[in-house]
């Protein structure tokens, strides 16, 4: 049996502490189970932005999606995610991701490396959280006895051993990093088979299967469908339009198709946690909702 569907919502833009608590309770109000914040110069300081979603909200987890792992000393990310698993009332869950944005490494001054080296750091980071907030002598004491789960968001080999052996959910973003631009570029679904079929293979050993969570970049409902991707079609030269419309990260259609397409991912990928983008957060609610009765 496959897990009921979980939902994400990622809140990046900033907002004055009424402004930030109402959006937060919309995104309850609307049935999100994870309020989810990025970790971006220019957008939401993560843990602050946590805690005063947790104040404003009961129900909701809370979530990094993803914490650059290249701007954090593992000793001093311990001490905040202890702490906001506190503030929160263990509500937490931990994203954790290699970083891809070399100008952000290089407004912080920090090196931003080779793609081995962010994997060899993001590692040594995931190793050094495990033992320290492990440890029942280490201060803050997070609020969960099991841990806080732990996300990574991931594509490559070695970021996919990673975790199939540390992370309690495998987040796949349904693209890849361009060595030169270090945007995001869609791979498609035949790609993304091949990605999580490869990660099953490296994660069969596991005593608990990893919940699998996928990024939705795009929810538009509506009754011409190639309409709504004719505008992405320039940033995606390679891929023609029906190409695009069988993205799975894009959801496009009437709301029976957009809730046929996810049901049909649950069943060929087995995605079940799917994270919105802020600005589709009131679009995906529809969909939220129809797919509550699975």
């Amino acid at each position: 049996m496959s897990r009921p569907f979980r939902f994400g919502v990622s809140l990046m833009v900033s907002a004055p502490a009424d402004e930030w608590s109402a959006k937060c309770r919309r995104a309850e109000e609307l049935g999100y189970d994870v309020i989810l914040v990025p970790d971006h110069l220019g957008m939401v300081a993560p843990f602050p932005a946590l805690v005063a979603a947790a104040r404003a909200t009961e129900r909701p987890r809370l979530g990094t999606f993803v914490l650059n792992a290249g701007l954090w000393n593992p000793a001093l990310l311990a001490r905040e995610v202890a702490t906001t698993n506190a503030l929160t009332g263990g509500r937490l869950e931990l994203g954790l991701g290699t970083g891809y944005v070399r100008e952000e490494h290089d407004k912080a001054g920090l090196p931003f490396g080779s793609p081995g080296e962010r994997v060899d750091h993001l590692r040594h980071t995931i190793e050094e959280l495990e033992r320290l907030l492990g440890d029942p002598e280490h201060l803050p004491r997070p609020a969960q006895r099991s841990g806080v789960p732990l996300l990574i968001g991931a594509n490559g080999d070695r970021m996919l051993e990673l975790t199939a052996r540390h992370a309690a959910v495998a987040a796949f973003t349904g693209g890849r990093t361009g060595r030169r631009t270090g945007r995001l570029a869609p791979i498609t679904a035949e790609d993304l088979d091949e990605r999580v079929a490869r990660y099953q293979e490296l994660a069969a050993d596991r005593a608990e299967p990893a919940e699998l969570n996928l990024l939705i970049q795009m929810v538009v409902v509506t009754e011409d469908r190639e309409a709504a991707v004719r505008p992405f079609l320039e940033y995606v030269p390679h891929l023609t339009a029906g190409q695009v419309l069988d993205l799975p990260i894009f959801l496009t259609g009437t709301l029976e198709q957009i809730t046929a397409q996810l049901r049909a991912q649950r069943d060929r990928y087995g995605f079940t946690y799917l994270t919105v983008l802020e600005p589709y957060m009131e679009a995906f609610a529809p969909v939220l909702r129809a797919l509550r009765e699975d």
